[in-house]
């Protein structure tokens, strides 16, 4: 992130004692001069996320969107990445109320400095693959936007996802509607299967470090969010899994009736061949440090989709100098 000269003791001069005052009186935060420098940090960095998501996934979709079957079915999946461009612009729009530089966020930081899950790294290479796309990471951003709508005590945030909600809702049953057409037909459906395949355990990857593993005092504590990692995954799941085997596709997942929770039916996490777009599940599971590592290593599109974004940009600067 790349903020302003002022750091944030000076934008955000409350102490944390009175941004805990103003929470437990039921107040939202509305912007600086309600925030202490640790909310500030906090609601950078889960807004940095959430921007950055929504923009690389417009590149990602309308790559794949190419290989639409008719030219209305082109029509839609672009709205889908209009829409994720205006998901993007809001949460960049509040960043820089927030004192952070967006020019710089979004068009000078380097590839590798972008936060957003790995998924979007791996090419999407067909129609299959996007409509799964729309079915299985719209409804992980659907569970994760909509706990932050529930959750949230930033302010503006929390009325600009009422509209956010509803359009991303659009797309996950663009995904759905197609996933079903598709799965009718049973050449289709072993592509869509194939997709489902490497795509469902990346997207159980997308919640992150189990919450063994993560401390989430701060985001819980100051309604940056109102789910754990674990409780994201298994909400997830909760909409996923019965989907899927409503069309006949299998994913490895079950629910535990002992448990009275959704059980993963894998190695988790597993080694990804990222060419092959394939998971490595005879080598068994793998350490949350490996796949940190690939994570922080990017994947192979991450160059090539922020370049793109950044294109236009880098080439008026270069006009202008």
């Amino acid at each position: 992130m790349t903020p302003t000269a002022l750091p944030v003791e000076e934008l955000a001069q409350r102490s944390e004692d009175q941004v805990r005052e103003h929470l437990a009186a039921g107040k939202l935060v509305e912007g600086l001069q309600h925030m202490s420098p640790e909310y500030l940090r906090g609601i950078r960095r889960i807004l940095t996320v959430s921007a950055d998501t929504e923009l690389v996934s417009a590149p990602a979709y309308l790559r794949a969107a190419q290989h639409a079957p008719a030219l209305n079915n082109f029509g839609s999946a672009v709205s889908i990445v209009q829409d994720e461009l205006a998901h993007a612009h809001i949460g960049y729009r509040l960043l820089g109320d927030l004192g952070v530089d967006m020019s710089a966020l979004i068009y000078e930081r380097e590839p590798g400095a972008f936060k957003y899950p790995y998924a979007f790294d791996v090419p999407l290479d067909s129609w299959h693959e996007l409509v799964m796309a729309n079915a299985l990471y719209d409804q992980a951003g659907f569970v994760l936007l909509s706990d932050v709508h529930r959750s949230s005590t930033f302010g503006p945030w929390k009325r600009a996802l009422a509209k956010v909600d509803k359009e991303e809702t659009f797309h996950l049953r663009h995904g759905r509607t197609w996933v079903k057409k598709l799965c009718a037909d049973p050449v289709e459906k072993a592509r869509v299967q194939a997709a489902a395949d490497w795509m469902f355990i990346l997207t159980l990857e997308w919640f992150g470090l189990p919450d063994a593993r993560k401390k989430h005092g701060i985001q819980l504590e100051y309604g940056f969010k109102g789910m754990s990692n674990d409780e994201l995954r298994q909400a997830w799941m909760a909409e996923v899994v019965p989907f899927m085997d409503e069309v006949g596709i299998d994913v490895p997942a079950h629910w535990d009736e002992a448990q009275q929770r959704w059980a993963i039916d894998c190695p988790f996490p597993a080694r990804f061949d990222e060419e092959a777009k394939r998971w490595l599940l005879d080598e068994g599971p793998i350490t949350w440090e490996e796949v940190q590592e690939r994570w922080k290593g990017r994947g192979p599109m991450n160059q090539s989709y922020v370049s793109r974004l950044q294109k236009g940009y880098r080439s008026r600067l270069a006009v202008m100098n």
